[in-house]
């Protein structure tokens, strides 16, 4: 994957601050996972796939800026995080970054 080679970091944390509590248990960095949406979608993999791949892939970790032993997160992070896309109107988030 050369995405983040390509194009640098195509999405920030403030982009989706409003989709988050600002209180409460840490949540994985809204970048990460719009990205690992992104991902998920070209590769057509599962949420457990996607997870899988984060766990696993070398090239995911690399683009994510992972630590090689990152743990990763639970499938159920990328349902979470799509609700919030959903719920906050924010969906086109994902796409609008990759156009600009």
């Amino acid at each position: 994957m050369r995405l983040r080679d390509e194009f640098g970091a195509l999405y920030q944390d403030q982009d989706f601050a409003a989709l988050f509590p600002r209180h409460g248990q840490p949540a994985w960095s809204p970048w990460r996972l719009a990205l690992i949406t992104v991902y998920q979608f070209m590769e057509q993999l599962s949420d457990h796939g996607a997870a899988d791949a984060v766990r696993g892939r070398l090239d995911w970790k690399y683009a994510l800026s992972l630590e090689l032993d990152d743990s990763g997160f639970d499938h159920t992070v990328l349902s979470e995080f799509r609700t919030r896309l959903v719920q906050g109107n924010a969906e086109l988030l994902l796409l609008d970054h990759m156009l600009s």
